[in-house]
């Protein structure tokens, strides 16, 4: 996992950033609710101001055009820069940009996918990548996300749920786990599959490009290949073992705003959230909230070339 080159990078230019007033940490605290632990998730009560990315009304600059040189981390390659992220929970949130602009909401290209394996290669953790407003975006400039995580740490909250994700993704229709699938409205919105080892001359970002053109035709959002646009707005979250997309229909519900980390297991309460609600119906009938009533597809059986 993480503690490679790149994370005590991360962290040594944290340091210098906060002494110099260009990082803002989020101050917050762990909510005790007891449908939340014994679901395996994290809800966290902001306690510091609104940044004004996540503010719901007026005018939001691009951070990234340009960026803050204070923040920069290193480059990656000829086309990205990986910087710290603004307003982190957690120490060392990375974020991988575009140099130049790049809409959130187009599909992640072969250059994304080289940039990402190149850092992955290094610092890993939990990866997340929203698609745009729906999905959680708080920046229209192309962005993913990376949480490092040291080789004791867990990856997210919603790990197990996820490793479990993938059996029912590759079951074929009428296999008692598609049927499982099919009646949950968040499992069938969420398409999972394995990373499996690739010998030494293999291209890792090849590889992780044919899951990714993988997972978006299970869930019907097109063919990165083939279609102009995705059809949906969707996460994606990448960890060593796995990739998932999940497929959205709306941001929020009940005050929360939720990007790819609320399906990773972190949830963010603020002023406008229904903390009364989610106690009651617990966090997953919250995630089922922003996911389509869609019928699951699989993927296990589709013949897509993924060396293409």
């Amino acid at each position: 996992m993480a503690e490679g080159r790149i994370w005590e990078r991360a962290l040594e230019c944290s340091a210098s950033a906060l002494a110099q007033g260009a990082l803002q940490p989020l101050d917050t605290a762990v909510l005790p609710l007891a449908s939340l632990q014994d679901a395996g998730f994290e809800c966290r009560r902001l306690r510091s101001g609104l940044p004004r990315h996540l503010r719901p009304a007026g005018p939001k600059p691009n951070p990234f055009r340009p960026w803050d040189r204070r923040l920069e981390v290193e480059p990656v390659a000829d086309d990205h820069v990986l910087i710290l992220n603004k307003y982190p929970v957690q120490r060392g949130h990375l974020l991988l940009i575009s140099r130049d602009w790049v809409p959130q909401g187009a599909w992640l290209t072969a250059d994304d996918w080289r940039a990402v394996a190149q850092v992955d290669a290094d610092t890993t953790g939990l990866w997340f990548f929203n698609s745009g407003p729906s999905a959680g975006a708080s920046q229209p400039h192309r962005h993913l996300q990376l949480l490092p995580r040291s080789a004791t740490e867990a990856l997210c909250p919603r790990q197990h749920w996820f490793e479990t994700q993938i059996r029912f993704t590759n079951d074929q229709p009428g296999n008692r786990g598609h049927e499982h699938l099919a009646g949950d409205p968040l499992r069938a919105a969420c398409a999972v599959l394995g990373r499996e080892r690739r010998s030494a001359d293999s291209d890792p970002s090849l590889t992780l490009q044919g899951l990714y053109r993988r997972l978006a035709m299970s869930l019907e959002l097109g063919d990165p290949e083939g279609s102009a646009a995705p059809a949906h707005p969707y996460n994606l979250l990448l960890t060593p073992q796995w990739m998932a997309l999940i497929r959205r229909e709306r941001e929020h519900s009940h005050g929360f705003s939720i990007n790819g980390l609320g399906f990773a297991g972190y949830l963010l309460l603020t002023d406008h959230s229904d903390a009364d609600w989610l106690e009651r119906h617990g966090p997953e009938a919250l995630l089922r909230e922003v996911v389509p009533n869609i019928r699951a597809s699989t993927v296990g059986g589709a013949d897509v070339d993924v060396n293409r």
